[in-house]
């Protein structure tokens, strides 16, 4: 697989565009697996307090202004709201970016198409779609690209994000639904979790225990179905015992019909996702 070094020659470097949960947790991931140097990397956050913070905690150069550092960059993640898209290219219009440095957006919703009409001298793009729990280095990230994207630029992207967990390349059509599924994921399991908790209390269970059960149980579930390939379908038949407790659970839960309500948030969160990448009406 590619080397982020490169990449990165004598005197470029990777910009961080928006350090909050997201741009800090990359950082952290790309320094600790050592794909880059602290003194290669540079980031910006919305106010000085900020930068300040971030400085101190990742040891990093932070700016507010980075219109100079961007024209030394190899490699600029854009880690800010879809809203703000209009901000960044104005400031890297304002910038000498060189052509053959690399664009990451993380921005949920934004095509690659509408990334390079934002910036019409550049046109090397690559949308990537990371969730939480990369915090965790657990996360599950993909990764499409742009009209001038090669697979160099993809093999690159893949191991950045490798570094907080694992990454897809993918077809960017698909990429609005990943944002539902696996972006918007997490907190549709944390919903499950805190209700299997509750009903944990519901029986006589301690908070703690239940939820330590639940949250280890679903861990190791997922952990289960990634190591054995096999699908949760055959899985779940392996704890079904006939006239056992385990398909009364299930019966009262497709009786719940928790199959088409889990669908048709999916479906809604991927309608959402859809207009939050649109351009703002005139």
């Amino acid at each position: 697989m590619t080397d982020i070094n490169t990449l990165l020659e004598p005197g470029r470097t990777l910009g961080v565009i928006g350090a909050g949960v997201m741009g800090q947790t990359l950082i952290k991931g790309l320094l600790e697996a050592g794909l880059v140097a602290r003194r290669q990397i540079w980031a910006t956050a919305k106010t000085q307090a900020s930068c300040d913070e971030v400085a101190e905690s990742l040891g990093i150069a932070t700016i507010r202004d980075y219109r100079e550092a961007a024209s030394t960059a190899g490699i600029l993640l854009v880690c800010v709201k879809p809203a703000q898209i209009g901000t960044v290219a104005s400031v890297l219009r304002e910038s000498s970016v060189r052509e053959d440095t690399l664009l990451i957006s993380i921005l949920a919703g934004v095509t690659t198409e509408r990334l390079e009409a934002s910036l019409p001298s550049h046109r090397i793009w690559l949308r990537a779609v990371p969730n939480t729990p990369c915090v965790v280095r657990q996360g599950m990230t993909a990764v499409c690209g742009g009209s001038g994207a090669s697979a160099h630029h993809l093999s690159l992207a893949e191991r950045i994000f490798s570094s907080v967990g694992r990454c897809a390349i993918v077809e960017e059509h698909y990429c609005n639904a990943i944002t539902a599924l696996s972006g918007s994921g997490p907190a549709y399991m944390y919903l499950m979790m805190e209700a299997l908790a509750d009903a944990g209390v519901r029986v006589g269970l301690r908070r703690d225990l239940a939820l330590e059960l639940v949250a280890q149980t679903m861990l190791g579930s997922a952990r289960m179905v990634l190591d054995s390939g096999r699908h949760p379908a055959s899985l779940r038949d392996d704890v079904t015992t006939p006239a056992g407790c385990t398909i009364g659970g299930l019966l009262m839960l497709e009786d719940g019909k928790i199959r088409s309500v889990l669908a048709r948030a999916v479906e809604e969160a991927t309608r959402i996702v859809e207009q939050l990448g649109r351009p703002p009406s005139r």
